[in-house]
């Protein structure tokens, strides 16, 4: 369930509370919210007034705005920095998390891991392929050697 789905529940049961409908099974039989949800609201309602979420409720985050800038400095300055590696120099300033905790950061920010694409070499075949095209594009002028490459039908001449 979408914490949305969630805050639309609360604010339909508190709008019925303050229109006088204080039964939760006739709430229920209007709205069809589970009876459940229904209770635990009208006994929010009652204890505080108001159907809000507490304040502070939440999981603290071990990553505090302040390690996050400096994950995105890190980053910065040496792009190819592992989450190992920033792990380590946060623990230096005090911030103690785990390279998997660095990496779901560094995903949440936005940054990707990706290695560098290897390319094949080339093997004697395609050298000598590539000799036997230069020579049949080779086109002596004069005593100088030009060559010729057809570009979007037009012919460009380079020395």
């Amino acid at each position: 369930m979408t914490s949305s789905k969630q805050e639309t529940q609360r604010q339909t049961i508190l709008h019925f509370w303050k229109n006088g409908t204080h039964n939760a099974s006739e709430i229920h039989s209007l709205t069809k919210i589970p009876l459940k949800t229904i209770y635990r609201n009208l006994k929010k309602i009652k204890d505080t007034g108001d159907v809000k979420r507490k304040s502070g409720s939440g999981r603290i985050k071990k990553i505090t705005p302040g390690a996050s800038r400096a994950i995105g400095q890190y980053v910065r300055r040496e792009p190819t920095i592992s989450a190992r590696s920033i792990a380590a120099k946060l623990e230096d300033v005090g911030v103690n998390v785990s390279r998997l905790t660095v990496s779901r950061h560094l995903t949440d920010l936005g940054y990707r891991n990706a290695l560098p694409l290897s390319t094949p070499m080339l093997t004697t075949v395609h050298k000598q392929k590539r000799v036997e095209w230069a020579r049949n594009h080779l086109m002596i002028i004069g005593k100088k050697p030009y060559l010729v490459t057809k570009r979007l039908s037009n012919y460009s001449v380079t020395q």
